[in-house]
Order: structure tokens, then C-alpha cells, then sequence
């Protein structure tokens, strides 16, 4: 386990109520690693390629995970898992699918795409801080490049 090099998480959300629990719930478990945020599929694709998004940030190429919503414009998680999956420079990065969708299809359509984990948005804040420091707990023992 290496706790010195951060991990870089890259939030794919469209809702600013969701981005702001995230960033809240980070906060309220003293989350240090970088969080970058991308309001839909094809943003994510661009900032994990090197171009900036419209506030500048790009994303290190090393150490990644990605916490992906599934009903986004423009793009939808599902279709970017597919386009992250046939591209070789970025299929292996780690993705955990962070929804409101529990429809049966989304859910086996993103574990065919090799996702880490399928969580169901919580609805308050507190949900949202526990399930924060559970996947903290999970990517400070998972062994990543």
C-alpha cells in the first residue's frame, strides 16, 4: 500500500446538489487525495486524454479512479465505460458507478464493463459521508499504479 502518492479521483456528475455531498462528504473524512469533476461522459473523456475542462484542471495520467453517475447528458456513464474500455491508454483505470438508476440493465451492463462496484446514491448527506469513508477504506488498501 503507498499512502504517499495521491490517488487522483475524477467525479463524473452532472448534479451540483451530488458534487457538492461529494465534496462535502471528502471533507467530512478528511479525503486528501485530488477530486476533479466532469459534468458529463464526454468531458471525462477529454480531461483523462490531457485537455483541460473549462476550469483548466487536467488529471495526472497515474493513479486514477473514477466515480461515474450514469444519467448525464450528452453522454451516459454506460456509453463512456465503453468508450474507456476500448481505449487502450484507459481501460484499466478503476471505476465505481455512483447512481440513482437500479434498473437490473444498468447494473449488469456496467459490470460487463468491469466496474469495481455499483452504489446507489444515497439520499442524505450523513449516507453519503459513510459510503465516502468506506470507499476510502477500499482504495487505501487496493494496490494501484
Amino acid at each position: 500500500m503507498n499512502t504517499e502518492r495521491p490517488l487522483n479521483m475524477l467525479l463524473v456528475e452532472d448534479d451540483e446538489l451530488d458534487v457538492m455531498n461529494v465534496q462535502r462528504a471528502f471533507k467530512k473524512n478528511n479525503i486528501t487525495n485530488p477530486l476533479y469533476v466532469a459534468g458529463n461522459g464526454l468531458e471525462a473523456l477529454d480531461m483523462l486524454r490531457g485537455k483541460a475542462n473549462e476550469h483548466g484542471q487536467t488529471i495526472p495520467r497515474d493513479r486514477r479512479i473514477i466515480l461515474l453517475d450514469l444519467n448525464m447528458p450528452k453522454m451516459g456513464g454506460i456509453e463512456f465505460l465503453r468508450e474507456l474500455r476500448a481505449d487502450p491508454d484507459l481501460r484499466a483505470i478503476t471505476v465505481i458507478v455512483l447512481t440513482t438508476s437500479d434498473e437490473e440493465r444498468d447494473k449488469v451492463d456496467a459490470y460487463n464493463l468491469n466496474v469495481a462496484g455499483y452504489i446507489l446514491k444515497p439520499v442524505t448527506l450523513s449516507a453519503f459521508v459513510e459510503i465516502m469513508a468506506t470507499l476510502n477504506k477500499y482504495w487505501t488498501v487496493s494496490e494501484l499504479p
